[in-house]
């Protein structure tokens, strides 16, 4: 039996390869996005003061795996910038 592959315009094309990898980067940077939101939540909720300067370097990190750092800190630390301490 004959298997139905249906062909899009587009379709196996670059411009769906660029589609998809555009999609990819979007969920990226909102999971990233989602995870600077929680920390300063996390230290705002704690009454913790946050500089701006501090603010500035959560809300434009992409990496994720800093952020879930900073996210497991947010929840012990004292100060904000106790964050970015190097262990």
């Amino acid at each position: 039996m004959a298997t139905y592959t249906p062909n899009f315009p587009g379709s196996n094309s670059i411009v769906e390869e660029s589609w998809l990898e555009g999609r990819a980067k979007g969920q990226t940077e909102g999971k990233a996005e989602g995870k600077a939101e929680d920390i300063l939540r996390i230290l705002e909720v704690r009454g913790i003061e946050i500089p701006d300067s501090v603010r500035e370097r959560i809300t434009d990190c992409t990496d994720l795996d800093v952020l879930v750092t900073w996210l497991d800190r947010s929840l012990s630390a004292v100060r904000a910038e106790e964050l970015f301490v190097e262990e």
